[in-house]
């Protein structure tokens, strides 16, 4: 029996093809975070809706020891530098002799290289965007290049995923229609039993996740903290995630040692169950400075309905409904970070509000299941232009 009839006899209310697509996703694979998980994700949920997924690995590392779709297969196409183009005929031989009936990229190298085996193997091209790349790191020079090498690669893409629709309206704005640009939201499983949040009595935990580097904003939530604390607030930070260099680990160490609130934080590393580290906070937070297309961590935490403080960038706002379902504050404003944080912890009657409000946007909007149905359907709306 095939892994669709399978999933037909469960899911009989799911109209499926009578066999399995083949996608092949093309990834960077070198760290597990937000991307990553989506990636992981689809991988896992798409076959329900009638769609095998493989990988190919340019840079292989945390992703195929973390994923959780082993399912899946993930074939290494080492690439040796950003412009290394061997891989592409690779790509292309395992898109011929694998049966795949599209390629999916993710990332600027992926898809620089995506472009080439695409064409070469006569097969559609998606990209997915995560995020801006003119504001993706604090290079000026490095985020113009991948700029380039986005607008050159997704020249020969049929379609462009985008996370959200802030998104979207960036990718307009590059000049590509609506032709092009399809908005498939990011999304998590529904938690089926969320605890009900309840105000801490006495000491506060907030909470950060990330693969932590310099546009993550976790000097601004440093700051916040010791304005808290400044205030006479029994509050502490739990950051949960890797560094993405040790000398930038160096560098916010020193930071929080500077502020005086280095014995109030908890760095646990990084950590494949995120969902048990947020169990273990009170107040989610997200003090980002750009770079949020749509952030997983940020879904995650609603799906456990824990309040949340955000900075407005990107798709932040519109997953909090513009401040219903959660604060909003301005990037890199760690006055009004702690502000808004210090608002919900004197009023936990709107925090839990919000909590209840946000676990609902979850279940409703950014589920697992509806982002892959909806890349689902993009993939088949793709086959049937290539048919005409």
């Amino acid at each position: 029996m095939t892994r669709a009839s399978v999933t037909s006899a469960h899911r009989g209310w799911e109209l499926l093809p009578p066999q399995p697509r083949r996608a092949l996703h093309l990834i960077n694979g070198e760290h597990y975070a937000g991307a990553e998980r989506v990636q992981d994700l689809l991988a896992q949920q798409l076959p329900r809706f009638g769609w095998d997924v493989d990988f190919a690995c340019l840079k292989p590392g945390a992703f195929e020891r973390e994923r959780s779709a082993r399912d899946s297969r993930i074939i290494t196409v080492p690439m040796r530098s950003r412009l290394d183009m061997g891989p592409a005929r690779r790509v292309a031989e395992l898109l011929e002799r694998g049966g795949y009936d599209l390629l999916h990229t993710h990332t600027v190298r992926s898809l620089l290289v995506g472009r080439f085996a695409a064409r070469r193997a006569r097969r559609p091209l998606l990209h997915h965007v995560h995020s801006r790349t003119d504001r993706d790191t604090e290079n000026a020079l490095r985020n113009r290049v991948n700029s380039a090498i986005q607008r050159f690669g997704a020249a020969r893409a049929t379609r462009l995923v985008a996370v959200s629709h802030g998104t979207a309206h960036y990718l307009r704005g590059l000049g590509y229609d609506d032709e092009v640009v399809r908005v498939v939201p990011n999304g998590v499983p529904v938690n089926p039993a969320p605890r009900p949040w309840i105000a801490p009595d006495g000491a506060w935990t907030l909470g950060m996740v990330a693969l932590f580097r310099p546009r993550k904003g976790v000097e601004v939530l440093i700051d916040a903290l010791a304005q808290l604390r400044a205030q006479g607030r029994d509050v502490s930070l739990r950051a949960v995630g890797g560094f993405e260099s040790d000398a930038y680990r160096e560098q916010v160490l020193a930071h929080a040692q500077a502020r005086g609130v280095a014995e109030q934080i908890h760095w646990t590393g990084f950590t494949r169950d995120v969902s048990a580290e947020l169990a273990r906070i009170d107040l989610f937070v997200l003090p980002s400075l750009y770079g949020e297309g749509l952030p997983m961590v940020l879904i995650e935490a609603l799906s456990l309905g824990l309040p949340v403080v955000a900075t407005a960038n990107e798709g932040v706002p519109e997953v909090l409904a513009d401040g219903r379902a959660g604060e909003l504050v301005p990037p890199g404003d760690a006055t009004a970070l702690a502000a808004a944080i210090a608002a919900l912890m004197d009023d936990p009657a709107r925090a839990a509000v919000l909590a209840g409000r946000g676990l609902q946007r979850q279940r409703e909007r950014y589920s697992d299941v509806a982002m892959a149905r909806q890349v689902a359907a993009v993939y088949e709306e793709v086959l049937q232009e290539a048919q005409r």
